[in-house]
């Protein structure tokens, strides 16, 4: 089913007119009044619908019913990357997005070679959210993952230990795997990996003295993109998403 996004406030009554992206997205898919569809305020809560009238720049909607999203994981996952080169974080936005991903956040680390100033990051953060929306509307999300970026490692290492299971990645990691870190109970899972040249040793130890479990990826080096989908697609079927 067609599927669009609009703010929470747009749903509070029993009607819901289109307009803008959404109208221009529903006229290039040939709506026409009668034909069902779903809106999404994006924070988990969705609305089947029904197309009542068809105009220019615009498209009514009769709002049926409500209900909460089935497609989103019963795991919240939370993705800390370090900026990585060129557009790779654009790929990982839409591919966690996709996978299921609650949240997508960069920061910089000793080894980055990417170090976007603020006027940049402003622009990039615009792009970054219209990326997740997009894989989100594509994929059936009922929620759109948040796209931010932290202003230093430290403050990523804060963040992601509120997680019931926080856990980095080190190539150097031998022993620590992460099927042997997802046990017990837990409801938030916080995945952190490092840039083209990876973590520093000083690195490893600060995420370790802020509560992190620094876990394995395997015998295989795997490239800075590659790392946060494989984690996360590990964590989404030991939660029995897959």
């Amino acid at each position: 089913m067609v599927r669009f996004f609009v703010p929470e406030a747009e749903l509070a009554g029993s009607f819901l007119v289109l307009t803008g992206e959404n109208a221009a997205h529903g006229k290039v898919l040939r709506l026409k009044a009668g034909d069902e569809v779903t809106v999404c305020d994006g924070m988990g809560t969705e609305c089947r619908c029904t197309v009542s009238d068809m105009s220019p720049g615009q498209i009514s909607l009769v709002i049926h019913d409500r209900l909460a999203s089935r497609s989103e994981a019963r795991v919240q996952v939370r993705i800390f990357m370090a900026y990585p080169k060129g557009d790779k974080l654009e790929h990982v936005i839409q591919k966690a997005t996709e996978l299921g991903a609650a949240e997508i956040l960069a920061f910089p680390s000793q080894r980055c070679v990417s170090r976007p100033d603020a006027r940049s990051l402003e622009k990039k953060l615009e792009r970054w959210q219209r990326i997740a929306a997009a894989a989100a509307e594509q994929s059936g999300r009922g929620r759109i993952p948040r796209v931010s970026v932290l202003p230093s490692y430290a403050a990523a290492l804060q963040a992601a230990a509120e997680a019931d299971v926080p856990v980095l990645f080190y190539e150097n990691e031998r022993a620590r795997t992460l099927s042997a870190t997802l046990h017990g109970s837990y409801t938030t899972v916080s995945l952190m990996t490092g840039p083209e040249g990876g973590l520093t040793p000083e690195e490893v130890e600060q995420a370790q003295q802020a509560g992190l479990h620094i876990c394995s990826l395997g015998a295989r080096i795997l490239r800075c993109e590659t790392a946060p989908l494989c984690a996360l697609s590990a964590v989404m079927f030991a939660a029995g998403e897959f």
